[in-house]
């Protein structure tokens, strides 16, 4: 019994450390982001996309995490809801402030890494490999920045049509800000896949296929949703490319 409530004390006393040290250093909340690795675009780096993979496939296994194949076969298959009562403020009222920055200031912070060039909060230039293009992307200044757009990798709408109109809204406001189900994107990509699910839109970028479906897949796990017939099969289909592809964060 004392061994037990030492345990306990030892665990209460970390866990205040690592609430104090964040307050105190407030920058340390980018590394609670899940950092993208997108191996569709030459960004200049010696490491083959293979072994990039592999490496990130190697310590998300050190984590923890399931294959995406094996968390798809654990969602509810069921047709669509109706859309009706579906609009963006079901979920949120616009990008939440984390510690003093937008929410899109650090999800395009995050995409752009050291690349980024800040002015405060807001990224003003810098570079990127865009994920759903494959295209290494250059921004001079804020005005160029700006036509980046977020994309919530599990479309609103689609959540909505897929379990989110029956959850409370609290847990909808959590869908739409979770940084897992949200990626910076070239604008003109972001409005062709509009809300489209994996059985109708996917990734120019062939190569980014795989960690898009098993985004998806791990948003939808997350948060209860499940996925159309023809959604799983569009999903299995590209995790035969990529058996081993494991989800995140989940």
């Amino acid at each position: 019994m004392k061994l037990r409530v030492r345990r306990l004390s030892v665990i209460g006393i970390a866990l205040v450390s690592v609430l104090v040290w964040l307050a105190v250093n407030p920058e340390s909340y980018d590394e609670l982001f899940t950092v993208i690795e997108n191996d569709g675009a030459e960004s200049g780096s010696n490491e083959s996309a293979d072994e990039s993979s592999e490496k990130a496939q190697n310590e998300s296994a050190d984590e923890g995490s399931e294959k995406a194949v094996d968390i798809l076969d654990k969602i509810d298959v069921k047709g669509r809801a109706p859309k009706k009562g579906y609009s963006r403020e079901e979920f949120y009222d616009g990008w939440p402030m984390v510690d003093g920055c937008s929410l899109r200031q650090r999800i395009i912070k995050r995409e752009f890494g050291e690349k980024a060039v800040l002015d405060g909060c807001n990224v003003v230039a810098g570079e990127f490999d865009e994920p759903y293009t494959g295209e290494h992307m250059v921004f001079q200044n804020k005005t160029e920045v700006s036509k980046i757009q977020i994309d919530h990798v599990v479309a609103l709408s689609d959540a909505w049509q897929k379990g989110a109109q029956y959850l409370p809204k609290e847990t909808r406001y959590l869908i739409a800000t979770d940084p897992l189900n949200l990626l910076a994107v070239d604008g003109d990509a972001n409005k062709q896949k509009s809300d489209g699910d994996a059985a109708t839109w996917l990734p120019k970028n062939k190569k980014f296929r795989c960690q898009y479906i098993a985004r998806q897949i791990s948003v939808k796990y997350k948060y209860g949703l499940w996925v159309t017939e023809a959604e799983k099969e569009a999903m299995s289909r590209i995790l035969t490319n990529c058996p081993n592809e494991l989800a995140i964060g989940v």
